[in-house]
């Protein structure tokens, strides 16, 4: 009967041991910065009922409450804030790093005056506020600025999309100047959301979180910035991981309905 048994007239679910289900935040359990909905957050109570689930984002974990609620370290088995530099099991922090001593002030303070000229000589429609936002393990850079309206968001995403030629790029071209100019100091730049890109120590991706998952089998992860520069490439790719690319939060469901819950009767 696979991992479901019969009891009475209902199908009782197993967890099935040693396999994990990982999950992206924006674009892949919510809609960008939006909050993830009712039936989303019963499905994944569901899904925790047949496989381990986790999540991991890039985003710092006030920001992920925002989208997944406030009890998030306790909904799921584990949260990996800041693409794991702050970690969560079971509702407990097992795991914080920090940005600033591992780079130290003064290379901060260089990398941040050269990234806020940038910003100031570029020539886009509209800017707001929060250029640079620091968070424990990373920095989050947005040329718009993160203040922005969700309308503007959207505008700018459109404004900044690399598939068109006619559209400007703005994020792929900075990461290209600051790739260059702090190559010394072994950062690696990932382009996720819609406004903004992340800025932190090669190996500091979401690659990061896999060694909290050293007890697991099968470690599936699904994420919709996939693509090479994107934020979830680097764990898509991993060797300890199977990579599910997906479009949106109900191709999420779709897909892990088929892969953990098709029900044997």
């Amino acid at each position: 009967m696979g991992i479901f048994g019969i009891h009475g007239n209902s199908i009782m679910a197993a967890r099935k041991p040693g396999v994990i289900a990982l999950f992206d935040v924006d674009g892949t359990l919510t809609a960008p910065r939006k909050v993830v909905t009712p039936d989303m957050l019963e499905f994944m109570k569901e899904l925790r009922k047949v496989v381990t689930v986790g999540v991991v984002g890039g985003s710092d974990l006030s920001k992920i409450s925002e989208q997944l609620g406030k009890t998030v370290i306790n909904d799921y088995d584990y949260v990996f804030a800041e693409n794991g530099l702050v970690a969560y099991k079971d509702g407990a922090e097992i795991g914080i790093m920090s940005l600033r001593k591992h780079l130290g002030e003064e290379k901060l303070k260089k990398f941040i005056n050269f990234t806020l000229k940038y910003i100031a000589d570029l020539d886009i429609p509209i800017k707001r506020g929060t250029f640079i936002e620091f968070r424990n393990g990373m920095l989050n850079v947005s040329p718009i600025g993160r203040n922005c309206s969700q309308e503007e968001r959207d505008e700018f995403e459109k404004y900044d999309k690399p598939a068109l030629p006619q559209i400007h790029k703005i994020r792929a071209d900075m990461v290209s100047v600051l790739r260059e100019k702090f190559a010394d100091f072994n950062l690696t730049f990932s382009i996720g959301g819609q406004i903004s890109f992340d800025v932190f120590p090669r190996g500091w991706d979401k690659t990061y979180c896999l060694r909290y998952l050293e007890g697991f089998n099968e470690i599936h992860f699904f994420g919709d910035k996939t693509f090479e520069g994107g934020n979830d490439y680097e764990i898509f790719e991993a060797e300890k991981t199977i990579g599910h690319t997906v479009t949106s939060p109900d191709d999420t469901r779709k897909q892990c309905t088929e892969l953990f819950l098709t029900k044997i009767y």
